[in-house]
């Protein structure tokens, strides 16, 4: 019997482990992939020596990322990917305060605590823990493997009887403002809600998981960079019979005559490949807009909430910034926090004095820059390109002037705050944008997260891993359950996998299968038996 075929259509973090997953399974898989090389949103750039992490920049969760390789029959060492500890965390650099190391030293941890928030602090923090940590164990067994194909899916009793240890209904911050009295220590626990593109006072405060998984695993950094992980990955699955087919863009997916079955792709050459499962790992909203017919929810897509996009400077310096550590917050002022945000998410433009993010690669692996220097990742938040001037937001002038800008108001925190003039320090600098994100990674208004996770976003409510009317094809990344980050991409890996080895088995046992002859056996007992039959006559 010939193995399953299977299309993956991108080979971002979850398309490659659902690969990997399938290949294991000896079905024929093949990858077609629109840009040059694999990873997606975690791409790599190298430039005179310099080496930058244009996505995840940081191994949040490691034991998602070790249990992907666990299930492959193999570990990330044994696949040379090799993890180095970021130690503290975070540096919180304030526009008005002295900078604030996180770290999982919880002696460490102690002073910093107490010194905002006095000698009971400390045990409130811990509380804080116990909560985030209960956010955390509860998401990892009830959402983070579980399917939920359908809204009522959430009405699972172990679900049910959990949704509300979870605080879906209240906000990160609101949450965090329950066990801390200093704004400072508010802002440093819960400005981590962008890692999922979120205004930290609409996020669910279920999301203070994120603040467990740092303090209880901490925060890595894999030697070589992220995409060192993708491309073990993509190696696993290689060895297993992957194929994977770089700078192939698809134009469209193949159904049937009656629209009712996947059958393929139509790659922009006009070439046709055949298979018997497509897997979309594209953005989800610009598949169901650009490489399948036009429907009502479709459309109904393109209104959800997504999250917000990014600016961000590659920065070669020609030496180091020795007080910068591998992972540095700027954040505006105490009074400007919950602005800032607000013009993000709500207006979509750009603060008057942005929050931003700087990631400093070298500090942790000397690899990503030459000797007695740094390579520096600037990343700044910014609103998507939607909003109420969209069309303006698609033309390179505009984004032109808000990088002239964002870039000064960035130089000037680091003067500020670092007291360093960077600008003369600059070898070299390339800039990406919310169009740059759109145009390489086909991102629908160029949401670096995808699809918001607001509670009507998530869970039952988000878009299922299995297409509802398109049998055959299924979807894993960012905008589909589970949702967005690559852990729990990888953790959707493995809700994809399982589906489409049932649909083969469904197959493979005819129309009605094993389960389908219960179904009528038990039929046919209860009509005899609410239908008695005078057996002297049969």
């Amino acid at each position: 019997m010939e193995p399953p075929t299977v299309i993956i259509v991108g080979a971002g973090a979850g398309g490659i482990a659902t690969a990997a997953r399938l290949a294991k399974r000896e079905y024929k898989v093949t990858v077609v992939e629109k840009n040059e090389a694999v990873g997606g949103r975690c791409s790599l750039m190298e430039e005179n020596g310099y080496r930058f992490d244009r996505g995840p920049s940081l191994v949040l969760m490691p034991e998602y990322f070790d249990e992907v390789f666990h299930d492959l029959d193999t570990s990330m060492s044994a696949e040379g990917v090799d993890l180095l500890k970021c130690d503290p965390n975070y540096r919180i650099y304030y526009a008005d305060a002295a900078p604030l190391d996180l770290t999982t030293d919880l002696a460490a941890m102690q002073s910093v605590i107490e010194a905002h928030e006095g000698p009971s602090g400390f045990e409130r923090f811990l509380q804080f823990l116990v909560e985030s940590g209960r956010h955390y164990n509860l998401s990892r067994a009830h959402v983070l493997w579980a399917n939920f194909p359908h809204w009522f899916s959430m009405l699972r009793p172990r679900m049910a009887c959990n949704l509300l240890r979870l605080h879906p209904f209240e906000s990160v911050y609101a949450r965090a403002a329950r066990y801390f009295t200093s704004h400072r220590l508010r802002q440093a626990l819960t400005f981590a809600s962008m890692y999922l593109g979120m205004n930290p006072f609409d996020a669910p405060a279920t999301y203070s998981l994120l603040q467990y998984a740092e303090f209880a695993y901490g925060i890595w950094y894999p030697r070589g960079g992220f995409r060192t992980i993708l491309d073990a990955l993509t190696r696993i699955s290689e060895r297993h019979g992957a194929t994977y087919r770089l700078s192939t863009p698809v134009s469209r997916i193949t159904l049937s005559a009656d629209n009712c079955r996947a059958t393929g792709v139509e790659l922009s050459t006009g070439e046709t490949l055949t298979a018997d499962t497509v897997i979309i790992n594209a953005d989800l909203i610009y598949a169901y807009t650009h490489l399948l017919p036009p429907t009502r929810y479709a459309t109904s897509l393109t209104k959800r909430e997504t999250s917000c996009s990014s600016i961000t400077f590659f920065w070669s310096l020609s030496t180091t910034l020795p007080t910068l550590s591998a992972h540095n917050v700027f954040l505006p002022s105490t009074g400007e926090y919950k602005e800032s945000f607000d013009a993000i998410f709500k207006q979509k433009h750009i603060p008057a004095n942005p929050a931003f993010y700087i990631h400093v690669p070298s500090r942790v692996d000397p690899s990503a820059a030459p000797q007695g220097k740094d390579a520096a990742v600037v990343l700044v938040p910014v609103g998507n390109l939607g909003g109420s001037n969209a069309t303006e937001k698609q033309t390179n002038a505009y984004w032109a002037a808000i990088v002239v800008r964002v870039r000064q108001a960035v130089l000037s925190a680091l003067q500020d705050r670092i007291g360093v003039d960077v600008e003369p320090l600059l070898v070299s600098e390339t800039v990406e944008t919310p169009l740059t994100w759109q145009q390489r990674c086909n991102l629908d208004r160029g949401a670096i997260l995808g699809l918001s996770h607001s509670f009507f976003n998530v869970l039952g409510f988000r878009p299922k891993v299995r297409h509802p009317q398109v049998k055959g094809l299924f979807f894993v990344g960012a905008s589909t359950h589970p949702g967005t980050g690559v852990p729990v991409c990888l953790a959707g890996s493995l809700i994809v996998f399982r589906e489409v080895v049932r649909d083969f088995e469904r197959r493979g046992k005819g129309v009605f299968g094993v389960k389908g002859v219960g179904l009528v056996f038990v039929l046919v007992v209860l009509v005899a038996w609410l239908w008695p039959v005078d057996w002297r006559w049969v």
